[in-house]
């Protein structure tokens, strides 16, 4: 896969670390929706200690990835096609609104407008077909949350992470009956040239499309 930066800061202690470690493994699926979270094996596998996994896991319950129940543990969210709507109701006012905000940070930040045009570039050179699913899903995760950071809001980019880490549960969990993966690598890489470009309102355009493209393609194979 193509090496680029990211617009992303790295983890600053423990917890952070065990959540990020955490969370991708539940947006990916490597923890299957409604299995049991075995703290004892994640505390072995991310090196680190059981209250950094439990702070990590406080967190990810306010983000609705796990559940938690008395004497009985805590387990990986059900995901819920059902979700999808109320999801998109929330991503198709959030996500315009970043990519407007992103725009407006490159059109006076030449260094931000550079890094994400280098993103925009290495994701049109993508060899789709070439990529396994979790370099897709990990691709994806990259161009949206480069769009959250490059907002410099991080309250709108937290809030958008949490919600498109919901839609990107339900995505996995339809990879394998999707296709045109290559169209929805293109909308990334146009989505990014305008945001890079500092067209405010081409951005918002796209994205809004983009979102609601997304909600079409799952419903069609459901």
């Amino acid at each position: 896969m193509t090496a680029v930066t990211v617009v992303q800061q790295p983890p600053t202690s423990l917890s952070e670390r065990a959540y990020h470690a955490i969370q991708d493994k539940l947006i990916l699926l490597e923890i299957p929706p409604m299995a049991p979270v075995d703290e004892v094996a994640l505390v072995e596998e991310l090196g680190v200690g059981r209250t950094p996994v439990r702070e990590a896991l406080k967190h990810l319950a306010v983000d609705r990835l796990v559940v938690s129940y008395p004497r009985r543990g805590t387990f990986a969210t059900a995901v819920d096609i059902t979700d999808l709507a109320y999801i998109t109701d929330i991503r198709v006012q959030l996500e315009p609104l970043a990519a407007r905000r992103a725009a407006e940070v490159c059109e006076s930040s030449p260094v931000r407008a550079e890094e994400i045009a280098e993103l925009a570039e290495a994701t049109a050179a993508l060899d789709v077909p070439a990529l396994s699913r979790e370099e897709l899903m990990r691709w994806d995760m990259r161009v949206h949350r480069s769009m959250y950071a490059a907002t410099g809001n991080p309250y709108l980019s937290d809030t958008a992470t949490r919600h498109h880490n919901l839609a990107t549960r339900i995505f996995c969990l339809f990879l394998d009956r999707m296709t045109d993966f290559a169209d929805h690598v293109e909308e990334h890489a146009g989505l990014l040239r305008s945001i890079a470009a500092g067209d405010a309102d081409g951005a918002a355009d796209a994205c809004r499309r983009h979102v609601l493209g997304f909600e079409q393609a799952v419903r069609a194979v459901i």
